[in-house]
């Protein structure tokens, strides 16, 4: 006969205080202990104690009810709600040439960002650079180190579950310096690192194009091609945290190589200006927003680059969408607003290319995809430790 053990008071009281603070992290607003009631099925001397708790650890704030005029009868009902400024987490967009760092209070509103040139040299000067950014960014909405409960950070490489960078490519060792461990040496911060792409998956899902789509697949596509996918709202890693990395595109007829939006649109618009197109632009001083530009001008090289890229990314989606079959592919990276452009025709190539065609939208979060990425997977970890927490 299987032994089964009840489970002990601390348990109880913990299982007990983690429902009523999620509830109170979820509210946009003060609760009433009735409300908390109805949302955890706990009694009301259970709510009450373990809203004092909370109160205690810094968690919670009972603010004052104010009396209505005239004599009142009884106690007012007491009310709680979650303290958002209790502590802060850092979103970290970690690219080759820049950096940017997001500070959020607990329920993810933006309190301040900062941005810096990453230099080439050495990976200590890396280091500096990325900490004295987080160190601006927190002066310049009046928080401190110590505020700071977690970190995410995002980067184009893949990272596999235990928050190491996978080696196997050149350009994936570029981010592969021990930034965890510094941070964490220097100010005591728990930092999550993780794919950029996965990271623009969690960020479309929060509060992006995929909001309230279970399978969906985000398309970072600026100068290299990288996806994230949520299957039934769960993020997809792979063994090795490669899932979703499409350096196989360089086998795929049509494509040629994971190469981005941005990447594509400067390659072929110097070829087409080589050959007197877009007003005669010399090809090295080509860029994609030269391109898009001429497009909207009128100008009919820059069109037809945009047509080729277009039926490039059309078999991206395409592909997308027959092995992973998401009901949603989102288009994201800093070339949203343009690829916005080119959404017409990849929509109308979609049938022909797979019998399982995802709905392809492109994402309003634009640049700061990364960053929102990040704080929601640093929001994830305070909410999964909360109570494990000793707040500042």
């Amino acid at each position: 006969m299987q032994d089964v053990t009840a489970p002990g008071p601390h348990l109880v009281r913990w299982v007990n205080a983690r429902a009523v603070l999620e509830v109170l992290r979820r509210a946009s607003g003060v609760l009433s202990v009735s409300e908390l009631m109805d949302h955890t099925r706990l009694t009301r001397a259970t709510v009450i104690a373990v809203c004092e708790d909370l109160v205690q650890r810094g968690w919670a704030e009972e603010p004052d009810v104010p009396r209505g005029p005239g004599p009142q009868k009884g106690r007012p009902a007491r009310r709680f709600a979650f303290r958002a400024d209790a502590g802060a987490v850092l979103g970290i967009d970690l690219g080759v040439a820049k950096a940017t760092v997001l500070v959020a209070d607990l329920r993810g509103e933006t309190l301040a960002q900062a941005t810096s040139g990453m230099p080439a040299e050495a990976e200590a000067q890396r280091i500096d650079t990325i900490a004295a950014t987080a160190l601006r960014a927190l002066e310049a909405c009046g928080r401190s180190p110590r505020d700071v409960l977690a970190v995410g950070a995002g980067m184009a490489a893949p990272v596999d579950r235990e928050g190491r960078v996978v080696g196997g490519q050149a350009f994936w060792g570029q981010f592969d310096f021990g930034l965890a461990e510094a941070l964490d040496e220097r100010f005591g911060w728990r930092v999550l690192l993780e794919n950029d792409a996965n990271l623009a998956a969690l960020a479309e899902q929060w509060r992006g194009a995929a909001r309230g789509v279970e399978d969906v697949a985000v398309m970072l596509a600026g100068e290299r091609v990288g996806a994230g996918v949520l299957e039934s709202g769960r993020l997809l890693r792979g063994h090795g945290g490669g899932f979703g990395e499409l350096a196989f595109l360089s086998m795929v007829d049509g494509v040629g190589a994971p190469a981005g939006i941005a990447q594509l649109a400067r390659e072929w618009g110097a070829e087409a200006a080589t050959e007197g197109g877009l007003g005669g632009m010399p090809p090295e001083e080509v860029s994609a927003e030269a391109v898009f530009a001429a497009a909207t001008d009128g100008d009919e090289a820059a069109r037809a680059v945009l047509d080729r890229i277009a039926l490039v990314m059309a078999r991206v989606v395409a592909i997308l969408s027959t092995v992973f079959n998401p009901e949603l592919v989102v288009i994201g990276g800093a070339v949203a607003d343009a690829a916005s452009r080119l959404l017409p025709r990849i929509r109308a190539q979609l049938p022909a290319l797979t019998a399982t065609p995802a709905r392809v939208e492109v994402s309003p979060l634009g640049g700061r995809a990364v960053t929102l990425g990040a704080v929601r997977r640093a929001l994830d970890d305070v909410a999964a430790r909360s109570l494990e927490i000793d707040l500042p």
